[in-house]
């Protein structure tokens, strides 16, 4: 019973991850009203603290949430095996098409066919975790989207750089609010995922 129930809340979770992630890419009314949801959670934070502390907030539980997913959904002991051996069947080749062998290249793309089914489970195994992190990072997102196009004076002074609306862009379609987030995710991440002894594949 346990086992069931366990797995319709993984389907369900699953299901709700898939919507909301490809959901809001077509769809602006969902964006609006995931932002205006989370804005009854957290729409409190920018009234006491300065808002680029809320983004390195946000930057810190989407970091914690996702590492805790990876942890335990992804199998990293199969991951570092895959690599392995596709770093393996990489010099096989390298060294098979130096040489000429044309039965240890011909063995070599037949081991690189066969492959094929576990580079697959490799991506689904991949790409289920981010399923589950979209269902606390859309809605953030989506609520740190709709606060700044509200308050459209919002600025930080970055190092070197001076001060700067956030809902501008630094290079491209990259706004600098994204930019700062970015730059508090990377470093808190790692923090966390040293602190959890989160697996890698390297």
């Amino acid at each position: 019973m346990n086992a069931k129930l366990t797995e319709s809340l993984d389907k369900a979770a699953l299901a709700v991850g898939f919507v909301l992630f490809f959901g809001i890419m077509i769809s602006s009314e969902l964006r609006d009203s995931l932002g205006v949801l989370t804005g009854h959670l957290i729409g409190w934070l920018p009234d006491i603290l300065p808002f680029h502390v809320v983004l390195f907030i946000l930057a810190a539980v989407t970091g914690l949430y996702a590492s805790l997913i990876q942890k335990y959904t992804m199998d990293w002991d199969f991951l570092r095996a895959q690599q392995e051996k596709m770093k393996k069947l990489q010099r096989n080749m390298k060294e098979a098409q130096l040489s000429g062998d044309q039965s240890r290249i011909q063995a070599a793309q037949t081991e690189q066919m066969k492959m094929v089914s576990d580079q697959g489970k490799m991506m689904q195994m991949q790409f289920k975790p981010m399923l589950y992190i979209g269902l606390i990072s859309i809605p953030l997102f989506m609520w740190a989207y709709l606060y700044i196009g509200g308050h459209p004076n919002l600025a930080m002074n970055f190092p070197f750089w001076g001060e700067h609306a956030i809902n501008t862009t630094v290079l491209g379609p990259i706004l600098y609010w994204f930019y700062w987030y970015f730059v508090c995710s990377l470093p808190v991440s790692q923090i966390i995922r040293k602190a959890l002894d989160i697996g890698s594949m390297s």
